[in-house]
């Protein structure tokens, strides 16, 4: 088995994961600068509770962004940590200026959504690949998410 990671992955299959997760690390670190625009930036009638809302939305993605990180090194790659690579990288863009509640609302769940995409794709990799780790975070990733845009939709009906 000389092919294999020192934690059992296959290489190929690990290399494959690891340039998907920093894809995800990528959309993270835009949602997260995203998200913390909207805290800062944020005016209206729903001022105090959006405030908070973004502030828990940038707090979540920060630990999510040092997991994803941390999942790639564990796979024996190494993170994407440049805001160069990470604009690049990134399907989701940077949004500037937004004030308006519904606006930076909409904002999240098109995130969201992009977010979803990409690890529902590394949670079918990961299985494919055997990796139960990487599986496993996606599938709390998906779940935590769905509920959120559930949510978020409902709030702006």
């Amino acid at each position: 088995m000389a092919d294999t990671k020192p934690i059992g992955l296959d290489q190929v299959q690990s290399k494959q994961l690891a340039e998907k997760l920093n894809i995800l690390l990528a959309n993270f670190q835009l949602f997260y600068i995203n998200a913390r625009g909207f805290h800062w930036n944020i005016k209206g009638e729903k001022f105090f509770e959006l405030h908070a809302k973004f502030e828990e939305i940038y707090n979540d993605s920060l630990i999510k962004i040092d997991e994803i990180a941390e999942r790639v090194l564990t796979l024996g790659y190494t993170p994407t940590h440049s805001f160069t690579e990470y604009v690049e990288m990134s399907e989701i863009a940077e949004v500037m200026n937004v004030s308006e509640g519904k606006a930076a609302l909409q904002h999240v769940l098109s995130g969201m959504s992009t977010l979803i995409k990409l690890e529902r794709d590394i949670h079918s990799l990961a299985a494919e690949a055997g990796d139960e780790g990487t599986g496993a975070l996606m599938s709390d990733y998906i779940r935590e998410q769905e509920k959120s845009v559930w949510m978020f939709g409902a709030y702006l009906k």
